[in-house]
């Protein structure tokens, strides 16, 4: 249908010490592992923050691949962004959508609940330019439960369900003009594309417009975190499949990036001098790859 995309290799930048490795617990989700690395975001201050999933652990790392830990507390963090105002925001599987200050490093729950329920297990968030936050409800969806939501939180702190019946929403991303919102949905193997307005012909009450599938994956677990880049282009990490892919804005396959060691490869964030520079976690081996790529990254408020 296309020709091969182009092969961008990846070089491993730092691995999680042993230090940081647990033995002896065991997770309700997962298991007996050591470590579950995702959810990369760069900060002001230049350091890229990543979690540990199972074990309730933020760590940073300095741009020679020095690994501190941030934060470590009773939760299941996964995706992380920073808001404009500084504060890092946490989709985590078990408390909600959690804040931590950067200075003192408290950590507060600020969304538990929306339409009066509680929420069913948060995966991955982004911002939109003003502020609003957007983040996937997936809890234990798929094909067989599909009750994963994309819920949306406005700047002064009102909260509403946009999508729903999803079958396992995970990581997502705003187009650079912000008139679509790109999800991957795992289970399905598909990135699905919504439309940011609703469209003539729909009910009034209706938050989106038309919810479509934009890609269709095949092989791995499926897409997991996103991003996109200043031309347009999404960028999909595809775990279990040690790839991340770029396509264009008409879904036309473009690169595909080869993990160097492992192949769940979880999540994504731009950085580096001239934010050309693709950070990827590679869960299996506890690795932080990079990758250089030609376009640089849609910067995040973390980077401004």
């Amino acid at each position: 249908m296309f020709n091969p995309p182009q092969l961008i290799e990846t070089r491993v930048v730092a691995r999680l010490p042993e230090s940081f490795h647990v033995h002896g617990r065991t997770s309700e989700r997962y298991g007996n592992r050591k470590y579950y690395l995702e959810g990369p975001v760069l900060g002001r201050d230049g350091l890229l923050y990543f979690t540990d999933v199972p074990w309730g652990r933020i760590f940073r790392m300095t741009p020679d691949g020095e690994i501190s830990l941030f934060v470590e507390y009773d939760g299941e963090p996964n995706g992380l962004k920073f808001h404009r105002d500084g504060r890092l925001f946490v989709a985590d599987n078990r408390n909600g959508i959690v804040v931590i200050d950067p200075i003192s490093r408290k950590v507060e729950v600020l969304v538990k609940r929306v339409a009066n329920e509680g929420l069913r297990g948060p995966n991955d968030l982004t911002f939109s330019k003003s502020g609003d936050l957007y983040f996937t409800d997936q809890g234990n969806s798929d094909l067989q439960r599909p009750h994963g939501r994309v819920i949306h939180v406005a700047d002064n702190g009102d909260a509403r369900i946009l999508v729903t019946d999803i079958p396992s929403p995970n990581g997502l991303v705003l187009s650079p003009k912000e008139d679509w919102l790109y999800l991957a949905v795992t289970r399905t193997l598909t990135v699905w594309r919504i439309a940011m307005e609703p469209s003539p012909g729909l009910a009034p009450s209706s938050p989106v417009g038309t919810v479509g599938v934009f890609l269709q994956l095949s092989g791995g677990g499926g897409p997991d975190g996103m991003a996109v880049d200043s031309a347009g282009n999404v960028v999909v990490a595809h775990s279990n499949l040690g790839s991340v892919w770029i396509f264009s804005p008409i879904g036309e396959p473009l690169y595909r990036i080869k993990s160097e060691v492992g192949h769940a490869t979880s999540n994504i964030a731009y950085g580096g001098p001239d934010n050309k520079t693709l950070y990827i976690t590679e869960s299996s081996s506890g690795s932080i790859l990079a990758a250089d790529l030609p376009v640089a990254g849609e910067k995040l408020f973390g980077q401004l």
